[in-house]
């Protein structure tokens, strides 16, 4: 298949890469014994894959079989990158600790430092980006007092965070992770997701009244399955998904009772988990066995039947950055009404200046939206596009991109 580094055909690139990323999302489920007949492209491509969804590393460990040598040697880097950035990051866990015990700051350890808590993952399994802390919001600035303290100084916020990087030039790898990437430190006061106007906020279950100084872990392993699932659920909604959160989602599930997935589903207060099934049932599709049956059934029971219907319907390919288009309002389905359809649509014409200016933010930070065709199209032109032409989206084809150039892969048998 003759491609372009710059510019591979599109209708072949969204063909491969739904097939690698389903291929690849089963392989890390239900790892096979017989490796794909892929062609070169298909190999490059599934290196951009694996880089997307997080899972590089994982399938290091976790595949039976043998591809071509540079997607083995890419697959083994990942390892080492990963588990570098992991040593780092405990040592960073542990001075924020210090530092927080010492400013009688409290603090809540998110995700991934909780999984690899309970062991869920050994260092090297999963990537992690950022040290993610959730933190009271009357203690927000002091936290950046302690922070400062450590080097790290505010570098962005964002409605969801606030961003803190140490001096100096930052390396940013285009495809994977890279042990020299800075270690950022992300400060939130509140847990909550567009879904996709309205918020569902989570914080009150996540964040004690009574919190000591220091680093802590969550309340308990169903406040982290109701975090995980709500994370998943926003990242469904817009079409941002990476496969290691299902993962995530497949590997804390058999740790929770009935009576914990009870109140995962929020059977005990008045504000039910609605969000929690699409990202249930997406993990249930590849990871079957492990979600059981009557909290699939009591999620699906709350979830509005549009939303119930469409995502029963959707693979990984479909919610993730696997989907390759941009798209005019990515996961409307999520709306509970029509009327707030119709909202979301009317919003995403004419955005709020606070949109804007995230979408501004972002532009600016994210390296994959910096200085980018569509980032320089105004929004009457970028609606206009949504209408008449179907473009593709620059945080998936950033590592794409870094995938064809780094070159061919071997042609010897697998």
């Amino acid at each position: 298949m003759e491609t372009s580094a710059s510019q591979p055909p599109l209708k072949a690139l969204e063909r491969v890469m739904r097939e690698t990323t389903e291929r690849l999302a089963f392989e890390c489920a239900r790892p096979s014994t017989q490796a794909p007949h892929w062609s070169d492209f298909h190999w490059r491509i599934a290196r951009a894959v694996t880089a997307l969804h997080g899972v590089a590393s994982l399938l290091s460990k976790r595949l039976r079989w043998q591809g071509p040598r540079a997607w083995c040697e890419f697959l083994e880097a990942q390892w080492h990158h990963t588990f570098n950035r992991h040593q780092g990051l405990t040592g960073l866990i542990a001075k924020v600790d210090s530092a927080a015990r010492a400013a009688d700051i409290g603090l809540v350890a998110l995700k991934g430092v909780a999984l690899h808590e309970l062991a869920i993952y050994a260092p090297g399994e999963r990537p992690m980006a950022d040290l993610d802390l959730l933190v009271k919001e009357r203690e927000l600035a002091a936290s950046s007092a302690m922070l400062a303290t450590l080097g790290y100084l505010p570098s962005y916020s964002t409605r969801k965070e606030h961003v803190f990087s140490p001096p100096g030039p930052s390396r940013t790898a285009k495809l994977g992770e890279h042990a020299a990437n800075a270690l950022k430190i992300e400060l939130h006061t509140r847990i909550a997701e567009r879904l996709p106007l309205r918020e569902s906020d989570i914080t009150d279950l996540l964040l004690p009244e009574r919190l000591e100084g220091g680093l802590h872990g969550y309340g308990s392993v169903e406040a982290l399955m109701t975090h995980l699932l709500l994370h998943a659920a926003g990242d469904m909604r817009a079409r941002s998904l990476r496969l290691i959160q299902l993962n995530d989602i497949a590997a804390l599930a058999p740790r929770l009772g009935m009576d914990q997935w009870a109140r995962v589903l929020g059977a005990e207060r008045a504000a039910r988990a609605w969000w929690a099934f699409p990202p249930l049932a997406l993990t249930a599709r590849y990871y079957p066995d492990l979600i059981a049956p009557e909290v699939l059934a009591g999620a699906r029971a709350v979830c509005p039947r549009v939303l119930r219907s469409i995502c029963q319907r959707q693979r990984l390919s479909d919610v993730s950055f696997s989907y390759l288009w941009v798209q005019f309002s990515p996961g409307i389905e999520w709306s509970r009404s029509l009327s707030e359809a119709l909202e979301y649509a009317h919003s995403r014409i004419f955005p709020t200046a606070a949109v804007r200016a995230e979408i501004r933010q972002c532009e600016n930070t994210q390296l994959w939206a910096r200085d980018t065709a569509w980032s320089r199209l105004s929004r009457p032109r970028r609606v206009a596009r949504w209408l008449v032409s179907r473009c593709p989206r620059d945080a998936t084809m950033l590592p794409v991109r870094a995938a064809l150039e780094a070159g061919a892969l071997s042609d010897e048998s697998i």
